[in-house]
């Protein structure tokens, strides 16, 4: 039984607190308890939100990292609540990233590593992701087409390109972290690069550049030369 949110006086119920005095005067536990939802058999939904957040005492920052199953490792959160709390940080994550506003100029590689470099750098696993651009070099979207182990990601020319044929991009931006923090291209990076290159070509969408994000730092195929197709 929820007991202690149930105890609360209504006003201090982290759902009545939000409509009462508004979204910004709930703590952290407040906001996850209302992202949970309830709480399990003899402990509030509070009371589990502050076992979630004592896992990681140095920052909420460093819950972007977690996958799901590892929010499911706590006694109390199952498939259900793990995935509403993973669901809620992308949801953040886009919000603060602007998704649906203008479209974000992308006509150099320090741009498009700005726009995901907080989110990317952490990443423990190998994320293969691909920029659409239309033909001003503006942001059309970014897809995630491959999640790979912890040194490498893959990826299929038809997994790579399918949404940028839908989407009617002019080009497409290469991007893909290394959970080591060494942005240095490895001689698969090179032979990934060459051979979407190549299919691109066949499409008539050109791969502008491949960007190799690590820790803080990244890498720019275009910048280092390593591009096949340069640009007019």
């Amino acid at each position: 039984m929820n007991a202690g949110i149930k105890g609360l006086p209504g006003g201090d119920r982290p759902r009545e607190k939000l409509f009462s005095r508004g979204v910004r005067e709930l703590s952290n536990a407040e906001l996850l308890a209302v992202i949970l939802g309830s709480g399990t058999r003899g402990e509030s939904s509070l009371r589990l939100a502050d076992r979630v957040l004592s896992l990681e005492p140095s920052g909420l920052g460093e819950f972007a990292r977690y996958q799901p199953e590892e929010f499911m490792k706590i006694p109390g959160i199952k498939e259900a609540k793990a995935s509403s709390i993973s669901a809620a940080i992308e949801f953040g994550r886009r919000v603060a990233a602007g998704e649906g506003g203008p479209r974000p100029l992308v006509d150099s590689p320090s741009k498009a590593a700005a726009l995901f470099m907080n989110e990317m750098k952490d990443l423990r696993r190998e994320e293969l992701r691909v920029l659409m651009l239309n033909v001003k070099s503006e942001l059309i979207c970014c897809d995630t087409v491959s999640v790979g182990s912890l040194n490498s990601s893959i990826s299929h020319p038809r997994e790579v390109f399918a949404k940028a044929v839908r989407k009617g991009a002019y080009s497409v931006i290469l991007m893909h972290n290394h959970p080591s923090g060494d942005p240095d291209p490895s001689a698969s990076d090179l032979d990934t690069t060459r051979q979407l290159e190549a299919a691109g070509a066949l499409l008539g969408i050109r791969v502008v550049d491949h960007i190799v994000i690590g820790d803080g730092s990244y890498v720019s195929f275009r910048e280092r030369g390593l591009m096949l197709k340069k640009e007019a």
